[in-house]
């Protein structure tokens, strides 16, 4: 009897498996493997080992110089009291080019990586504005079917240009939700093919007709920008930013499983490193007397849109409501590099805010909260 009820329980075991994979949900496993089966309820900032990736390599590290005052100022128990509720990783303070204040919690270091997360979706746009400057792509209006015939067949979607995909106007049907692992985004992060989590999706109205936070967006610029410089985005990536940067560290860029990198997610690198990127924008593009990206794509970026009611640019978050102005890479779980040009500051926090609060559509209250009380306290 028992035997006969346990061929009968894997044979509908058996069933159920083939149709999750004939129905495309077959990533469900790898995210079982990847992050339940590790005690964690969602993606996380340690996950990088678990995916394949491509080095972002640096060749000559520069390490940050170090203020006069450097760690000397004690933070205020109201800003410990915040890094500390929301499980942060890595805090970081520059000024005027120069580290004055680093500290790390919860187990993590200077050399500690961590997973970018959406902050990518800055940096794949930095990498567009480098292809426009470099002419491997003629024109940010240029339609994403120019690069992809597939895209010519689709209503909507063959009008859609690499700038809709930037500015988030694509009008993709794209539903950008980080906990249902039926959705999209689960599909992209824990999926086989970056093609086929894409690709696959329709356009649910004109292009450029309202602004829509969308991971789907950013890789399907990612794919239009890796096929125009013809190489690895990593490398590009490489050799146009993290080695005129200094970067201290080699970073990786998750992909999938053909390699393809996950272009709105998943830099793994450290605070410092990140804080170099804050830095580049705070100094309009450039290092030194070498200008590495264009002033006027940079513009671009940082002009908040009408269509998105003066919140984001092209990759960055801007606050220009607040008192002190700010514009940011902003990732999951509250990854952040701050650019406050008025004072001269770069912040970077990481860390694994799970339930981040975004009162002010779609700007995370933290954000206000370390641009208000760190330019007070290090003014």
């Amino acid at each position: 009897m028992w035997l006969i009820i346990l061929q009968s329980f894997l044979i509908i075991l058996i069933i159920a498996i083939i149709l999750v994979y004939i129905f495309g949900y077959g990533y469900l496993f790898n995210g079982i493997s990847k992050t339940y089966l590790k005690g964690k309820s969602s993606a996380n900032i340690d996950d990088g080992k678990l995916f394949s990736s491509n080095i972002i390599a640096t060749e000559n590290p520069v390490l940050w110089e170090e203020a006069p005052g450097y760690n000397t100022t004690e933070l205020p128990q109201n800003i410990v009291d915040d890094l500390t509720h929301s499980h942060t990783a890595s805090f970081i303070v520059i000024k005027s080019g120069k580290l004055i204040h680093e500290q790390y919690f919860n187990g993590y270091n200077q050399l500690s990586k961590t997973n970018s997360f959406s902050m990518a979706k800055a940096v794949t746009v930095m990498l567009l504005g480098k292809a426009l400057e470099e002419g491997k792509i003629k024109n940010i209006d240029d339609k994403l079917s120019d690069y992809f015939d597939e895209f010519k067949q689709k209503e909507f979607g063959k009008e859609v240009t690499l700038k809709n995909l930037a500015q988030m106007e694509a009008g993709l049907n794209w539903d950008e939700d980080y906990k249902n692992p039926f959705l999209p985004n689960a599909k992209a992060y824990y999926g086989r093919s970056l093609i086929k989590a894409t690709f696959s999706r329709k356009f649910k109205e004109n292009p450029g007709k309202k602004f829509e936070y969308q991971s789907g967006s950013t890789q399907l610029l990612g794919f239009a920008v890796r096929k125009a410089v013809n190489q690895s985005l990593a490398s590009y990536l490489s050799e146009k930013f993290w080695t005129p940067l200094g970067m201290e560290q080699n970073a990786e860029w998750s992909t999938d499983e053909s390699g393809m990198e996950k272009t709105y997610c998943c830099i793994h690198s450290n605070g410092r490193d990140f804080a170099k990127l804050g830095q580049l924008f705070l100094d309009d593009g450039k290092v030194g007397d070498q200008q590495i990206l264009n002033l006027d794509f940079i513009n671009q970026m940082r002009t908040p849109t009408q269509k998105s009611e003066e919140i984001y640019g092209m990759g960055f978050w801007i606050n220009h409501d607040n008192p002190v102005k700010h514009y940011y890479f902003l990732g999951l779980q509250g990854q952040y590099i701050i650019i406050v040009p008025e004072h001269q500051m770069v912040i970077v926090r990481t860390g694994s805010y799970n339930n981040l609060p975004k009162n002010d559509r779609g700007r995370p209250d933290q954000v206000k909260f370390l641009v208000n009380e760190t330019v007070k306290l290090f003014q």
